[in-house]
């Protein structure tokens, strides 16, 4: 069972991306998927989250009404729209329950100002 993330790169402020993250599709209906994301010196952070099936998705303050997750059958998306140099981290995919807890490799995102 692995998490594969791709999509990150540089972008200017006000500019946007797009993360996908690659999962085994049963993990989507039986885990919490989320994105967080670690910047230099810092915690990480939890940036989005979905539950089980899909029914309910949870936002960090700092991004809601910017980044929308959302996904398919066998991936997970985390579109980033109006990105600030603040939003400039590593950032994770996480697939977690009572029984498991695993990482993608991590993908960086950087937004010049």
């Amino acid at each position: 069972v692995q998490l594969v993330e791709s999509g990150g790169g540089l972008v200017q402020a006000g500019g946007s991306l797009r993360l996908s993250c690659a999962a085994s599709g049963s993990l989507f209906s039986t885990t919490v998927m989320g994105w967080y994301r670690q910047a230099p010196g810092n915690m990480r952070e939890l940036v989005a989250s979905i539950t089980p099936g899909g029914g309910s998705t949870n936002y960090a303050v700092s991004v809601k009404g910017r980044f929308t997750l959302s996904r398919d059958k066998n991936t997970m998306y985390l579109q980033m729209n109006n990105l600030k140099p603040e939003d400039t981290a590593v950032y994770y995919c996480n697939a977690k329950a009572a029984w498991i807890d695993i990482w993608g490799q991590g993908t960086q995102v950087t937004v010049s100002s």
